[in-house]
């Protein structure tokens, strides 16, 4: 394949391996094991497979490679691998770097699952954690040490939509030694290339913008191939968390129209979120492309675009908020996120709900706070919806 080829055209390319029947889509190999020709093959395998070489779908799959593949063409990374969920790769990512007695920083504006791998997980395993404020240099730099081994934060973080800068963290934690792991679910491989800026890993729930249409479960990290392909690869084979071959497939089918859905989606959401900026049910309007956003110029300046989702803090709290969320009529109800259908949550009580009052007043997701990820929906339609429901929150 052409490094020139744009991303657009590798989303639906780069990768492809044909069998000897020429199928026009890519094969779904559903297979647990591989047959070898002879005893000698078996025992080379084993010791070191080759590109088109597998051992188990567990090490690898020929439909997975593919998506993996085609994911590291898109992201600018060097391998992939993927897995069964988001959070399986935000899991291994971690633990497969540190060991008791290591030290992490972390941005503490995290998802709530990540939250607990980092706050409640690592220190079971003996690694000391600091969380500090994301948007702040100063505080980064403050809690890195000589020992640090690794930082972890979202690009843009769930659900408050709080932007750092990769770029000046990265410097900040390789001057220490310390590898740069992203979760960049929020940003998409389409508006943002964190290796570029600086990160050593990346990491993508697939089951948001990826899949986009709410089928399947599956996550992706890529990076360096001697840690994605060594430390990596080995903790996932013996730990079980590999993606199976028929997620993989859908996956490859939702990157073919990834970059058209994302540019579509984040359109719609530019336009709702000016549209809404300003309406007396708003205490604020949360979305990246808007100049009143606290990290617009970063915005500008690391992302091509404001993205997909939006976050809007109703007055009245709790009650306005769903006053809001209960007269939309387009606006479906759940907690994922990316999908070509328009999704509503309420952070406080579903997907940070686990978290103290203090806890979530601290990251800034009040009884009030809405997420809006924006779908392929008709962007009129959309925003007579939510405009109609802002309406109805006045009430």
């Amino acid at each position: 394949m052409s490094e020139d080829w744009s991303l657009r055209t590798r989303s639906v390319h780069e990768g492809t391996r044909r069998s000897h029947y020429g199928e026009m889509s890519e094969a779904i190999f559903l297979t647990q094991g591989f047959v070898y020709p002879d005893a000698e093959t078996a025992e080379r395998r084993f010791i070191s497979s080759g590109p088109d070489e597998f051992v188990y779908a567990r090490y690898g799959n020929p439909t997975v490679r593919m998506f993996e593949d085609r994911m590291a063409s898109i992201e600018g990374a060097e391998a992939a691998f993927a897995t069964a969920s988001g959070m399986a790769a935000v899991h291994a990512a971690l633990f497969c770097q540190l060991a008791a007695g290591d030290h992490v920083v972390a941005s503490r504006a995290l998802f709530g699952s990540c939250l607990y791998i980092v706050e409640t997980l690592l220190p079971r395993f003996g690694v000391e954690v600091d969380l500090v404020d994301g948007t702040d240099l100063a505080a980064w730099e403050a809690a890195l040490r000589p020992d640090t081994k690794l930082v972890f934060l979202e690009s843009i973080s769930n659900p408050t939509l709080e932007i750092i800068d990769i770029a000046a963290v990265a410097r900040l934690a390789h001057a220490v030694g310390a590898q740069v792991v992203v979760d960049n679910v929020f940003a998409t491989p389409v508006f943002q290339r964190s290796i570029e800026l600086g990160a050593d890993v990346v990491i993508y729930s697939a089951t948001k913008h990826v899949d986009g249409q709410g089928r399947c479960l599956g996550g992706i990290v890529l990076g360096r191939r001697d840690f994605v392909r060594g430390p990596f690869e080995t903790f996932v084979k013996h730990t079980g968390g590999a993606m199976s071959p028929f997620n993989a497939w859908v996956m490859l089918k939702g990157l073919e129209t990834l970059d058209l859905r994302c540019r579509a989606q984040a359109a719609t959401a530019d336009d709702i979120a000016r549209a809404v900026e300003g309406h007396p049910a708003l205490e604020r309007t949360v979305y990246p492309g808007l100049a009143s956003h606290p990290q617009a110029e970063l915005s500008a300046r690391q992302m091509e675009t404001g993205g997909t989702m939006l976050a809007l803090e109703l007055k009245g709290g709790k009650a306005g908020a769903f006053r809001f969320i209960d007269a939309l009529k387009i606006v479906l109800i759940s907690n994922n996120l990316g999908d070509s259908r328009s999704i509503v949550t309420h952070p406080a009580t579903t997907t940070h709900q686990r978290l103290s009052a203090d806890q979530r007043a601290a990251l800034g997701i009040g009884d009030g706070l809405i997420r809006l990820s924006v779908g392929l929906e008709d962007s009129r339609d959309l925003r007579a919806d939510i405009l109609g429901a802002l309406e109805s929150a006045l009430k």
